[in-house]
């Protein structure tokens, strides 16, 4: 056999090979599943490293870093295969800074935290907001808003919550606290007492469906088969509101909903009262912004809000969406265009993505 053909062999061997498409596309989810090295080099790296590519024929495959450095290779300089994977690193450390915002009784600055990652500012706030899908500052106050609530519901007074929670004063807390708890802190404390909450439930060929809405406008739109389960679902959100029966005029509203159900090019026209973190606040307003008859992915939604690492905490905000069909959560769908879990039944998911599909 001639140097020609055994060269011609080696490459096909490697273009054959599936793995050899992620060295090509740099693809970095191939980092850790396995490492490639270069004859002529005697170099070997991870699949997404930015070197000059390799001549197909003087690659060869290994499955850990220490199988190439038994083979006699040499880890590359510049993507450091033998060290933890930078993405891993990156997550690490911001995990650690995440506990840091956490603990801290003043938010530390943008600053500190940049010294203590080692970074520059700039990168270390588009590195936070990339894997957590949020800013540090927007972490903080989502933070803040979770200690709150669990002060409200143990501390004396709604003054001691507030500064347990790390607000320095309580004006600060009360001018977001519509935002944060949907009521004042008294309401909230007192389980949403004081807050009435309208509903009606009506009947559509999805199901029973309950329209729920304080004075801010529509917080929940549930669909089931038990009405009476749909009716307890509110009732455990708010245990101490006041709920009332819808009158003439809100079983309107539940008409308006029914018919988008039925014909959704009508169209859905309400306000909202929307509740949520900063967080999953973006995400459903992305979801808003999915046109009826079109769908997307996870991972789609993750870079429209500019953090595609987080696809986890969107699949999480988008399961945590309590507006049936105001939030169109129905329109993502997985990467491979496969339906998946749906808080109301992937059933009710694939009737609502096909009426949308022909209206």
């Amino acid at each position: 056999m001639n140097m020609t053909t055994k060269s011609e062999m080696l490459a096909a061997a490697t273009v054959s090979d599936p793995r050899w498409t992620a060295v090509v596309t740099r693809d970095p989810q191939g980092d850790g599943k396995f490492f490639y090295s270069v004859r002529t080099t005697s170099v070997y790296c991870r699949p997404s490293c930015a070197a000059r590519s390799a001549r197909p024929e003087n690659v060869e495959f290994h499955a850990t870093a220490a199988d190439a450095e038994r083979a006699g290779f040499r880890p590359c300089k510049r993507c450091k295969p033998d060290q933890v994977p930078l993405a891993e690193q990156h997550a690490s450390k911001i995990a650690e800074l995440c506990r840091v915002i956490e603990s801290a009784e003043q938010l530390p600055t943008l600053e500190q935290l940049a010294n203590l990652a080692g970074l520059s500012t700039f990168h270390l706030h588009r590195l936070f907001k990339s894997i957590t899908g949020v800013t540090p500052k927007q972490y903080a106050a989502a933070h803040r808003a979770k200690r709150v609530k669990s002060e409200l519901a143990r501390s004396n007074t709604v003054t001691d919550a507030i500064y347990s929670a790390g607000y320095n004063y309580n004006g600060r807390f009360y001018e977001q606290s519509n935002d944060v708890l949907g009521m004042t802190p008294t309401s909230y404390r007192a389980g949403g007492a004081n807050t009435e909450i309208r509903f009606a439930i009506g009947e559509c060929s999805l199901g029973s469906i309950l329209v729920a809405a304080s004075e801010r406008g529509v917080c929940s739109i549930l669909i089931g088969d038990d009405p009476d389960a749909l009716a307890r679902d509110l009732q455990d959100r708010f245990p101490r509101a006041h709920l009332i029966g819808g009158d003439t005029k809100f079983e309107q509203m539940v008409a308006k909903v029914v018919g988008f159900v039925e014909a959704p090019a009508l169209g859905l026209d309400l306000p909202l009262d929307v509740r949520g973190t900063a967080f999953q606040q973006r995400v459903w307003q992305a979801l808003r912004e999915i046109p009826a008859g079109k769908t997307v992915s996870y991972t789609q939604v993750a870079n429209r809000i500019g953090a595609p690492k987080a696809v986890r905490a969107v699949g999480a905000a988008v399961g945590a969406n309590p507006l049936a069909v105001a939030i169109p959560c129905h329109r993502v769908i997985r990467n491979d265009g496969s339906l998946c879990g749906y808080r109301w039944g992937v059933e009710r998911k694939r009737a609502l993505i096909e009426r949308e599909a022909v209206a």
